[in-house]
């Protein structure tokens, strides 16, 4: 007889193909709307794009990507901002982290077999596939923190200066952060202004929630396989000195 326990799993596939859709429609929708910017502020400046009054100032939203017109009697924005293409991101978005989190909640579960969405699986086997989510979400966060943050790394006091020749002119590093990886920089006119904009930092710091998450799963998982293998060892050894 066998000395290995039966284990399971929760299926997670479904979540992270929905997941995987939910990511696809962001790209192609974030994609039109970054479109939908292109010039839109300068056809506000010359005034080919009519509003509510006399036009004050223009911004850029960072979610959904837009450009804002800002006149007297109200904002005009451009495509990534209305309605319909600005609650699809919306919606799109919040779809995605929810699948995302939830699947990697259950790979830190160790349910009982026989339920409607639990599959038979070995320690190996979840060890293996808690690991491919981590190698994944860990690899994706150290992507967005090295192209956030490669300033910092290269040398933190001297961050906002890196990247560029800027001779005797170069701005001043006055405050840094190593997460997120951010930096006030002060130039020599005496203006301030942030390394990264605020979005960018926010967004390094929430990539680091998936990865932290599966790193706890296949941490869980580890253990859990290691405990397994040394019961199997101890009942081996166990029986050949009978």
């Amino acid at each position: 007889m066998s000395n290995v326990s039966v284990h399971s799993g929760y299926r997670t596939g479904g979540l992270w193909a929905a997941a995987g859709i939910s990511f696809t429609v962001l790209t192609v929708a974030s994609a039109i709307a970054v479109f939908g910017m292109l010039e839109f502020d300068e056809r506000c400046m010359h005034g080919l794009i009519e509003g509510p009054g006399r036009l004050r100032d223009v911004r850029y939203q960072a979610f959904p990507p837009a450009t804002v017109c800002e006149f007297q009697g109200g904002d005009v924005l451009s495509v990534g901002g209305r309605a319909v293409l600005g609650t699809l991101l919306r919606a799109d978005l919040a779809v995605m982290v929810a699948c995302v989190f939830v699947a990697l909640l259950a790979e830190c579960l160790d349910p009982r077999p026989g339920g409607r969405f639990v599959t038979p699986m070995s320690r190996a086997e979840k060890l293996r596939r808690t690991g491919t989510a981590f190698s994944v979400t860990g690899s994706a966060f150290l992507l967005v923190y090295a192209l956030a943050g490669w300033k910092l790394l290269v040398g933190p006091s001297s961050a906002c200066s890196a990247g560029a020749d800027w001779g005797l002119h170069a701005p001043r590093t006055l405050e840094y952060s190593f997460f997120p990886p951010q930096a006030t920089c002060q130039y020599t006119s005496g203006m301030t202004e942030r390394m990264n904009p605020d979005w960018v930092a926010s967004l390094t710091a929430q990539s680091a929630a998936p990865a932290l998450l599966a790193g706890i799963a296949f941490a869980v998982a580890f253990r859990r396989w290691g405990v397994e293998r040394r019961a199997v060892r101890a009942a081996g050894d166990g029986g050949g000195s009978r």
